[in-house]
């Protein structure tokens, strides 16, 4: 059963990490004059240099604990959580929109919890259909207004988009899924380790990207942009590795640890929710009638099911 305190600071946890998550949909943005490659390198390199310096002090004890498994799942989860998942979303932001992007990355709590279901592990699949149902309904509320607002994104842009934002929703299904299954076997290193770790290991593989993202014509249709544009792209990518991948990274490690994929995954709708906010925020605007309707249902779908993972429902088990 999961205990009381465990719901609570898992529940804490990660409503924190959507919260800081949901600013990586607004950077796209404010970086428009650059490409996904480059937002990606520039975030992952900001981000492996954070870890390094946070990892600095306790070096000599986290690399004794080290293996070669380690680092080849550090390396498979930094491609599939980190660098490919990022692309996919820089372009389906730049190209399709933050509502759109949130649309179908916001399906993530949906496909993890199918993912990750075990047997004997959080709430019985069958009792979070229900709850599972809310969250999908507010996706369509989302996907409606989309679709019939007005725009001038040409169709082919729209396609591009949705494309982006499914290869983002697959790879970090996967990383979710794996991630909390390697944490639960990997007692060695803390959430917040593993995390740095995580860091480090993106932080070198994006080291590949340096040169077609930024000297092979990496250029936004080929211009050359000027220092203060520069200075904006790294404020903007350091500030991102730091709060969303250091830090979210960090306490969305936590909340794996302390609760089932079954409630977890689900938690990953505060950073659609966010996402829309910090969208709405950038905008100027208020939700209109079905974003409102949108972010009350996927609420009442997180709430529904965290009372059901409750110690009291009876349904929770493991964590």
């Amino acid at each position: 059963m999961i205990s009381p305190r465990n719901l609570l600071l898992g529940l804490l946890y990660g409503l924190v990490a959507g919260a800081l998550w949901g600013g990586v949909f607004l950077a796209p943005k404010l970086l428009d004059a650059f490409t996904p490659l480059q937002m990606t390198a520039g975030r992952y390199i900001a981000y492996g240099l954070a870890a390094a310096v946070l990892l600095a002090p306790s070096w000599k004890s986290v690399m004794a604990r080290m293996d070669g498994r380690d680092w080849r799942d550090l390396a498979a989860l930094s491609l599939l959580g980190n660098l490919v998942y990022y692309v996919g979303l820089a372009v389906a932001v730049q190209t399709a929109g933050v509502a759109l992007a949130s649309l179908i990355i916001g399906l993530l709590p949906v496909t993890i919890t199918l993912a990750g279901a075990r047997r004997g592990e959080g709430a019985p699949l069958k009792s979070l259909a229900a709850p599972l149902a809310l969250i999908i309904a507010g996706g369509v509320c989302i996907n409606v207004a989309v679709f019939t607002a007005p725009s001038d994104t040409p169709t082919g842009k729209l396609v591009l988009g949705v494309l982006g934002a499914t290869l983002a929703l697959a790879v970090w299904t996967a990383y979710a899924v794996w991630n909390a299954r390697r944490l639960a076997a990997t007692p060695k290193f803390s959430s917040h380790e593993w995390s740095l770790l995580t860091g480090l290991a993106t932080g070198l593989l994006s080291l590949a990207l340096v040169v077609p993202a930024f000297m092979m014509g990496g250029q936004m249709g080929g211009e050359v942009h000027p220092p203060a544009a520069w200075t904006w792209f790294w404020m903007v990518s350091f500030a991102v590795a730091i709060g969303a991948s250091v830090i979210g990274n960090g306490l969305w490690n936590g909340a794996s640890r302390l609760l089932p994929l079954s409630l977890s995954g689900q938690l990953i709708v505060f950073e659609t929710l966010f996402a829309l906010l910090y969208g709405f925020l950038h905008e100027g605007r208020w939700p209109h009638l079905l974003e409102g309707a949108a972010i009350v249902l996927m609420l009442a779908g997180v709430i529904w099911s965290v009372r059901l993972h409750r110690p009291s429902s009876g349904g929770a088990h493991g964590a």
